[in-house]
């Protein structure tokens, strides 16, 4: 079992850097209580407050199958006061039923989506982290043992590490060569099988993505430009948004903009989500995932998008803090799989062997 003492030591100390009469919010669901109160604790040891929000995992389908008119078009105000308010924000990812949602109208889920895009800007303007504590439908869906998933987590999160803080210091000096070498980089290649994509990033800032906002983290991004995009890309990696099963993913972009996207499995899914607004058809990010302890696809894009040798990039929400400028209120990240003979290339440069050194 993940010790939930170090973990939220690693949440407090490194993501979120808990400070003296901090106001912590924590979202969850009641499969996350060892962690949970392992937080309340370490908060309070840190002179902040601990404000615990758990929700059944159940209560997200409920909501769509009874949801009125106001409740899909609008949000609860006291819902944008909280977000507002809190100094911090830790979402705990602990489902009971990675499914619970495939059953519901995605057009729904999109909807719902655009109306509490004011809620989603306000959590990300403060500190926030987004994490997961291993549950049984977890390691089910990653095809593991429940053991041997709360293993595999523990070690992608480096709390295997005798000091798990300096182990994520060590990331981010290490990612950080990397996005020097990429920052003068003008144009981005992409190719796999079903894959030959081209990018600009000239004159967009590279983030180093080193567990202050996911955890585990891994990864270095951008926001491509926005009519940049060309060529066609194939994600080998199911993507399991909202719990809906999505695979085999295949989108052909036009200057920037996505003219052709169909997928083996889910693709009702997909048509919606690209119909949710304008933006959902460019591209909002471009990341590169560094993380050797994440060693294979779990069904879960917290951790698929940080493994080693691969590439994930996310149709709607840029990061301004990238230069990005594409507005959304969908920002789903796809992942492509570089293991097996795909090239990353920087203006002509293959990267692979500098962004992902043997060993």
């Amino acid at each position: 079992m993940i010790d939930a003492d170090r973990f939220a030591g690693l949440l407090c100390d490194w993501c979120v850097e808990a400070r003296e009469r901090d106001q912590v919010l924590i979202t969850t669901t009641g499969q996350a209580m060892s962690l949970v109160t392992a937080l309340h604790r370490a908060l309070l040891d840190r002179d902040a407050w601990p404000l615990i929000r758990l929700a059944p995992g159940e209560l997200s389908e409920q909501f769509y199958r009874h949801a009125h008119e106001s409740h899909l078009d609008s949000f609860a105000p006291i819902e944008l006061a909280e977000a507002e308010a809190a100094d911090a924000l830790i979402g705990i990812t602990a489902p009971s039923n990675t499914r619970a949602l495939a059953g519901v109208n995605p057009a729904l889920i999109a909807r719902a989506a655009r109306a509490r895009r004011p809620i989603q800007e306000a959590r990300l303007a403060s500190r926030w982290c987004g994490t997961q504590w291993p549950t049984a439908a977890l390691a089910q869906q990653a095809g593991m043992g429940e053991r041997d998933y709360e293993t595999f987590l523990e070690r992608a999160l480096f709390l295997d590490h005798p000091k798990p803080v300096a182990a994520w210091r060590e990331v981010s000096t290490r990612q950080q060569r990397v996005i020097d070498q990429l920052a003068e980089a003008r144009e981005i290649r992409i190719e796999a099988e079903g894959t030959d994509l081209r990018l600009r990033v000239d004159g967009r800032t590279w983030i180093n993505s080193n567990g202050k906002h996911n955890m585990p983290s891994g990864e270095v991004f951008t926001g491509p430009l926005e009519d940049s995009a060309t060529g066609t890309i194939r994600y080998t990696i199911p993507s399991s948004p909202r719990g809906a099963l999505v695979e085999g993913i295949q989108l052909k972009f036009v200057s920037g903009q996505v003219v052709e996207a169909s997928a083996e499995r889910g693709d009702d899914y997909l048509q919606a989500a690209l119909a949710t607004d304008t933006g959902a058809k460019f591209l909002g990010e471009l990341g590169i995932g560094t993380n050797s302890g994440i060693d294979r696809p779990t069904g879960s894009i917290l951790l698929d998008e940080k493994m080693a040798r691969t590439v994930h990039l996310a149709l709607g929400r840029s990061y301004p803090e990238t230069g990005g400028t594409n507005k959304s209120a969908l920002h789903w990240d796809m992942i492509c799989d570089l293991r097996d003979g795909g090239r990353l290339s920087a203006d002509g440069q293959v990267l692979n062997d500098f962004v992902w050194p043997a060993g």
